[in-house]
Protein backbone atom coordinates (compact mmCIF):
# COMPACT_ATOMS: atom_id res chain seq x y z
CA UNK A 1 0.00 0.00 0.00
CA UNK A 2 1.12 3.67 -1.12
CA UNK A 3 0.11 5.26 2.80
CA UNK A 4 1.09 8.95 0.50
CA UNK A 5 -1.60 7.70 -2.45
CA UNK A 6 -4.17 6.75 0.21
CA UNK A 7 -4.32 9.58 1.98
CA UNK A 8 -4.24 11.62 -1.05
CA UNK A 9 -7.36 10.05 -2.37
CA UNK A 10 -9.08 10.23 1.47
CA UNK A 11 -7.84 14.05 1.55
CA UNK A 12 -10.75 14.56 -1.47
CA UNK A 13 -12.87 12.47 0.28
CA UNK A 14 -13.19 14.83 3.26
CA UNK A 15 -13.19 17.78 1.36
CA UNK A 16 -16.72 17.00 -0.48
CA UNK A 17 -17.81 16.38 3.58
CA UNK A 18 -16.74 19.77 4.37
CA UNK A 19 -19.80 21.51 2.63
CA UNK A 20 -22.49 19.37 4.83
CA UNK A 21 -20.37 19.53 7.48
CA UNK A 22 -20.53 23.42 7.38
CA UNK A 23 -23.80 23.31 6.31
CA UNK A 24 -25.17 21.15 9.51
CA UNK A 25 -23.79 23.23 12.22
CA UNK A 26 -26.15 23.37 15.58
CA UNK A 27 -28.06 20.19 13.77
CA UNK A 28 -30.19 18.50 16.85
CA UNK A 29 -29.77 15.42 18.15
CA UNK A 30 -31.32 12.59 16.35
CA UNK A 31 -29.80 9.31 17.65
CA UNK A 32 -29.57 8.73 21.32
CA UNK A 33 -26.66 6.64 22.82
CA UNK A 34 -25.02 5.79 26.70
CA UNK A 35 -25.55 8.16 28.96
CA UNK A 36 -26.28 11.84 27.57
CA UNK A 37 -23.91 11.11 24.52
CA UNK A 38 -26.22 11.53 20.84
CA UNK A 39 -25.48 11.78 17.21
CA UNK A 40 -27.32 14.17 14.86
CA UNK A 41 -28.02 13.41 11.26
CA UNK A 42 -25.06 14.99 9.89
CA UNK A 43 -23.10 12.67 11.62
CA UNK A 44 -25.38 9.49 9.89
CA UNK A 45 -25.72 11.22 6.69
CA UNK A 46 -21.35 12.24 6.40
CA UNK A 47 -20.43 8.78 8.08
CA UNK A 48 -22.36 7.27 5.05
CA UNK A 49 -21.13 9.40 2.61
CA UNK A 50 -17.40 9.22 3.29
CA UNK A 51 -17.65 5.63 3.99
CA UNK A 52 -19.04 4.96 0.35
CA UNK A 53 -16.40 6.88 -0.91
CA UNK A 54 -13.62 5.60 1.25
CA UNK A 55 -14.34 2.19 -0.14
CA UNK A 56 -15.25 3.33 -3.89
CA UNK A 57 -11.80 4.99 -4.17
CA UNK A 58 -9.20 2.92 -2.14
CA UNK A 59 -10.64 -0.14 -1.79
CA UNK A 60 -10.30 -0.08 2.20
CA UNK A 61 -13.10 -0.99 4.16
CA UNK A 62 -14.15 1.53 6.80
CA UNK A 63 -15.43 0.93 10.79
CA UNK A 64 -17.13 3.97 11.47
CA UNK A 65 -18.72 5.18 14.88
CA UNK A 66 -22.41 5.52 13.90
CA UNK A 67 -22.63 2.76 11.80
CA UNK A 68 -19.67 0.33 12.68
CA UNK A 69 -18.62 -1.69 9.73
CA UNK A 70 -15.30 -3.65 9.73
CA UNK A 71 -12.95 -5.21 12.41
CA UNK A 72 -10.50 -2.85 13.42
CA UNK A 73 -8.01 -5.71 14.09
CA UNK A 74 -8.17 -6.07 10.24
CA UNK A 75 -5.24 -5.86 7.93
CA UNK A 76 -6.29 -2.80 6.62
CA UNK A 77 -9.50 -0.67 7.96
CA UNK A 78 -10.28 3.38 8.14
CA UNK A 79 -11.62 4.44 11.10
CA UNK A 80 -14.22 7.15 10.97
CA UNK A 81 -15.15 9.43 13.36
CA UNK A 82 -18.11 11.71 11.36
CA UNK A 83 -18.42 14.55 13.88
CA UNK A 84 -15.96 14.52 16.76
CA UNK A 85 -16.93 17.19 19.49
CA UNK A 86 -20.47 16.86 18.76
CA UNK A 87 -22.10 18.56 21.51
CA UNK A 88 -19.66 21.10 20.73
CA UNK A 89 -20.72 20.97 17.35
CA UNK A 90 -24.96 20.69 17.87
CA UNK A 91 -24.19 23.96 20.44
CA UNK A 92 -22.49 25.99 17.70
CA UNK A 93 -19.08 25.97 18.81
CA UNK A 94 -16.62 25.77 15.63
CA UNK A 95 -14.41 23.30 18.59
CA UNK A 96 -15.55 20.06 16.15
CA UNK A 97 -14.15 18.05 13.12
CA UNK A 98 -13.99 15.23 11.24
CA UNK A 99 -11.52 12.27 12.34
CA UNK A 100 -9.91 9.40 9.86
CA UNK A 101 -7.33 7.15 10.93
CA UNK A 102 -5.98 3.98 8.97
CA UNK A 103 -4.92 1.13 10.80
CA UNK A 104 -2.83 -1.54 9.37
CA UNK A 105 -3.12 -4.78 11.92
CA UNK A 106 -4.27 -2.51 14.67
CA UNK A 107 -1.29 0.38 13.91
CA UNK A 108 -2.07 3.33 12.74
CA UNK A 109 -0.44 4.54 9.87
CA UNK A 110 -1.86 7.11 8.92
CA UNK A 111 -4.09 10.39 10.05
CA UNK A 112 -6.40 13.13 8.74
CA UNK A 113 -8.31 15.30 11.22
CA UNK A 114 -10.31 17.65 9.48
CA UNK A 115 -10.94 21.21 11.56
CA UNK A 116 -13.32 23.19 9.13
CA UNK A 117 -14.36 26.07 10.86
CA UNK A 118 -11.26 26.76 11.52
CA UNK A 119 -9.71 25.82 8.21
CA UNK A 120 -7.11 23.44 9.41
CA UNK A 121 -6.06 20.04 7.93
CA UNK A 122 -3.85 17.88 9.87
CA UNK A 123 -2.53 14.70 7.85
CA UNK A 124 0.87 12.31 8.56
CA UNK A 125 1.91 8.84 7.57
CA UNK A 126 4.35 6.77 9.45
CA UNK A 127 7.47 7.93 10.02
CA UNK A 128 6.14 11.51 9.19
CA UNK A 129 6.10 14.47 8.96
CA UNK A 130 3.12 15.88 10.12
CA UNK A 131 1.47 18.24 7.68
CA UNK A 132 -1.02 20.96 8.29
CA UNK A 133 -2.88 22.33 5.52
CA UNK A 134 -0.50 20.75 2.73
CA UNK A 135 2.93 22.34 4.80
CA UNK A 136 5.27 19.97 6.41
CA UNK A 137 5.45 21.37 10.23
CA UNK A 138 8.51 20.83 12.29
CA UNK A 139 9.09 17.51 14.85
CA UNK A 140 8.29 18.12 18.37
CA UNK A 141 11.11 18.87 20.74
CA UNK A 142 11.90 17.66 24.01
CA UNK A 143 9.74 19.94 26.46
CA UNK A 144 8.67 20.45 30.34
CA UNK A 145 5.56 20.37 31.79
CA UNK A 146 5.91 23.94 32.94
CA UNK A 147 5.63 25.59 29.49
CA UNK A 148 3.30 23.27 28.38
CA UNK A 149 -0.79 23.54 27.59
CA UNK A 150 -2.42 20.63 28.23
CA UNK A 151 -5.71 19.33 27.18
CA UNK A 152 -7.98 16.98 29.19
CA UNK A 153 -11.12 15.36 28.60
CA UNK A 154 -14.82 16.46 29.79
CA UNK A 155 -16.37 15.10 32.61
CA UNK A 156 -18.78 14.52 35.85
CA UNK A 157 -17.34 14.56 39.19
CA UNK A 158 -19.90 12.28 39.96
CA UNK A 159 -19.15 9.83 37.17
CA UNK A 160 -18.85 5.85 38.46
CA UNK A 161 -17.05 5.65 34.93
CA UNK A 162 -14.23 3.27 34.17
CA UNK A 163 -12.29 6.72 35.44
CA UNK A 164 -14.25 7.62 38.03
CA UNK A 165 -14.97 11.60 38.32
CA UNK A 166 -13.18 12.23 41.76
CA UNK A 167 -10.14 10.35 40.03
CA UNK A 168 -10.20 12.66 36.79
CA UNK A 169 -10.52 15.99 39.35
CA UNK A 170 -7.49 14.46 41.58
CA UNK A 171 -5.55 13.97 38.22
CA UNK A 172 -6.13 17.77 37.05
CA UNK A 173 -5.77 18.92 40.55
CA UNK A 174 -1.57 18.15 40.39
CA UNK A 175 -1.33 18.23 36.99
CA UNK A 176 -2.00 22.28 37.93
CA UNK A 177 0.69 22.77 40.66
CA UNK A 178 3.15 21.57 37.87
CA UNK A 179 1.54 23.74 34.49
CA UNK A 180 -1.64 25.83 35.20
CA UNK A 181 -2.31 25.69 31.53
CA UNK A 182 -4.83 22.76 31.61
CA UNK A 183 -7.78 23.32 28.57
CA UNK A 184 -10.98 21.40 27.90
CA UNK A 185 -11.60 21.52 23.83
CA UNK A 186 -14.64 18.75 24.28
CA UNK A 187 -12.70 17.42 21.12
CA UNK A 188 -10.28 14.46 21.97
CA UNK A 189 -9.19 14.95 18.06
CA UNK A 190 -8.56 18.36 18.35
CA UNK A 191 -6.47 17.69 21.67
CA UNK A 192 -4.51 15.03 19.87
CA UNK A 193 -3.90 16.76 16.63
CA UNK A 194 -3.26 20.22 18.95
CA UNK A 195 -0.31 17.69 20.15
CA UNK A 196 0.89 16.80 17.10
CA UNK A 197 1.23 20.26 16.00
CA UNK A 198 2.98 21.59 19.18
CA UNK A 199 -0.12 23.46 20.36
CA UNK A 200 -0.36 21.92 23.70
CA UNK A 201 2.52 19.71 25.20
CA UNK A 202 -0.04 17.25 26.42
CA UNK A 203 -2.86 15.69 26.18
CA UNK A 204 -5.42 13.17 28.42
CA UNK A 205 -7.93 10.94 26.97
CA UNK A 206 -10.48 9.04 29.71
CA UNK A 207 -12.14 7.45 26.68
CA UNK A 208 -11.54 4.36 24.78
CA UNK A 209 -13.78 4.51 21.51
CA UNK A 210 -10.99 3.81 18.90
CA UNK A 211 -12.37 6.64 16.36
CA UNK A 212 -11.45 9.25 18.62
CA UNK A 213 -8.03 8.16 18.66
CA UNK A 214 -6.94 6.86 15.49
CA UNK A 215 -6.24 9.68 13.75
CA UNK A 216 -4.90 11.67 16.36
CA UNK A 217 -2.19 8.52 17.15
CA UNK A 218 -0.78 9.24 14.30
CA UNK A 219 -0.34 12.39 13.57
CA UNK A 220 1.33 12.57 17.45
CA UNK A 221 3.24 9.79 16.43
CA UNK A 222 4.77 11.08 13.32
CA UNK A 223 5.50 14.22 14.84
CA UNK A 224 7.81 12.36 16.76
CA UNK A 225 5.54 12.97 19.79
CA UNK A 226 4.18 10.06 22.45
CA UNK A 227 1.26 8.44 22.53
CA UNK A 228 0.53 5.65 25.42
CA UNK A 229 -2.44 4.55 27.65
CA UNK A 230 -3.00 6.12 31.18
CA UNK A 231 -0.68 3.57 32.71
CA UNK A 232 2.23 3.98 29.99
CA UNK A 233 1.31 1.44 27.96
CA UNK A 234 1.83 1.60 24.09
CA UNK A 235 -1.83 2.90 22.67
CA UNK A 236 -3.42 0.18 21.01
CA UNK A 237 -7.15 -0.07 19.72
CA UNK A 238 -8.04 -2.08 22.55
CA UNK A 239 -6.59 0.65 25.50
CA UNK A 240 -9.24 2.27 27.40
CA UNK A 241 -7.44 5.70 27.43
CA UNK A 242 -5.13 7.70 25.99
CA UNK A 243 -1.80 9.70 27.05
CA UNK A 244 -0.42 12.05 23.89
CA UNK A 245 2.49 14.38 24.86
CA UNK A 246 5.90 16.13 23.63
CA UNK A 247 9.16 14.11 24.84
CA UNK A 248 9.52 15.33 28.67
CA UNK A 249 6.20 16.20 29.23
CA UNK A 250 5.33 12.74 28.36
CA UNK A 251 6.98 11.50 30.93
CA UNK A 252 5.97 14.05 33.82
CA UNK A 253 2.55 13.21 33.25
CA UNK A 254 3.13 10.21 33.46
CA UNK A 255 5.06 10.66 36.88
CA UNK A 256 2.06 12.44 37.91
CA UNK A 257 -0.31 9.70 36.99
CA UNK A 258 1.29 7.08 38.98
CA UNK A 259 1.64 9.25 42.11
CA UNK A 260 -2.17 10.16 42.11
CA UNK A 261 -2.77 6.25 42.35
CA UNK A 262 -5.20 3.65 40.79
CA UNK A 263 -8.97 5.15 39.29
CA UNK A 264 -10.76 1.94 42.01
CA UNK A 265 -8.58 4.07 44.30
CA UNK A 266 -11.27 6.94 44.12
CA UNK A 267 -14.76 5.11 43.87
CA UNK A 268 -17.04 5.14 46.10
Amino acid sequence: MNLDALVAEASAVLDDATEPFLAGHRAESAVSKKGNDFATEVDLAIERQVVDALVKATGIEVHGEEFGGADVDSPWVWVLDPVDGTFNYAAGSPMAGILLGLLRDGEPVAGLTWLPFIDQRYTAVTGGPLMKNGAPQPPLKRSELTNALVGAGSFSADSRARFPGQYRVAVLENLSRLSSRLRMHGSTGIDLAYVADGILGGALSFGSHVWDHAAGVALVRAAGGIVTDLAGEPWTPASTSALAAAPGVHEEILDILRSTGQPEDYRC
